[in-house]
């Protein structure tokens, strides 16, 4: 489309009287390969909706009928020297954005869902496929190896067997093993995808946005910390959490037979 790659356009946002933020990866024309421009607003995008208090689940998925994320936009980078990509690759980046968001982030994925598409998902706290997806870590084929968090959090996420089968490999993997192997959470029917993600956001989004963050918290926490270490770091955020006026309201509102009135403080 014209303009495809200007700022506003290749990430796209709908906010809903729900809760929920649909967020819309926006290159088809491209399979919604992750380019400077597309990665830039993706930031700017989950950023702000981090601090609205009109949003306390975000869901992410891609454009067009073949794609989530078909990979980094490798035309970017392929003339750059190793000292040109050394400040590209360290600074911040959308998949720690998305990691350290402060509210849950769900990818529905339909179509390819490859490299740097395949890392973005994983960062995700959880991932919702339709039939038609189609993961892999294909950065062996180019003599590269993931960048992206595809040794890291794909290891925490489905073992590191698998993830030296995908990395190994470069095999693409469909939806069904995915979800065998834990990369997939929810199985969808095929174009259900985001249908299926936006209703187990809701569901989600009806909760206190305090707890919510404090779950994700705990449990991104639970893979970075020994045992003993993690349960004090849950007993801190469960004390956190019941001193919080959303705790206070929840509990009154159990003991009271009623609706909870959760503010997100």
């Amino acid at each position: 489309m014209s303009g495809a790659d200007d700022a506003a356009e290749v990430v796209l946002v709908e906010r809903g009287d729900d809760l929920v933020a649909r967020v819309t990866l926006h290159r088809p024309e491209k399979l919604n390969a992750l380019n400077a421009a597309l990665r830039a607003r993706l930031i700017a995008v989950i950023d702000e909706l981090a601090t609205d208090p009109g949003v306390r689940v975000i869901v992410i998925h891609g454009a067009g009928p073949k794609a989530f994320v078909a990979g980094a936009d490798v035309a970017e980078f392929a003339g750059r020297s190793v000292e040109e990509q050394r400040p590209v690759t360290y600074r911040r980046r959308v998949y720690e954005v998305i990691a350290e968001c402060p509210k849950p982030v769900i990818a529905a994925v339909h179509g390819f869902c490859l490299g740097g598409g395949c890392e973005l998902a994983v960062a995700c706290d959880l991932r919702v496929a339709d039939t038609t997806a189609r993961f892999g870590q294909l950065e062996v084929r180019l003599g590269l190896i993931p960048g992206g968090g595809g040794t890291q959090r794909l290891t925490r996420l489905v073992g590191p067997g698998q993830a030296l089968k995908m990395a190994l490999t470069g095999d693409m993997v469909d939806a069904p093993e995915a979800h065998r192997i834990g990369l997939v959470e929810v199985l969808a029917d095929e174009g259900q995808h985001l249908e299926t993600a936006l209703g187990l956001a809701r569901r989600m989004a009806r909760w206190s946005p305090v707890a919510l963050g404090l779950v994700k918290r705990s449990v991104q926490h639970a893979s970075e910390s020994p045992l003993a270490e993690g349960l004090d770091f849950e007993k801190e955020r469960f004390l956190e959490a019941f001193g919080s006026h959303d705790g206070r309201e929840g509990v009154a509102a159990f003991v009271e037979k009623r609706d909870a009135r959760f503010e997100g403080r």
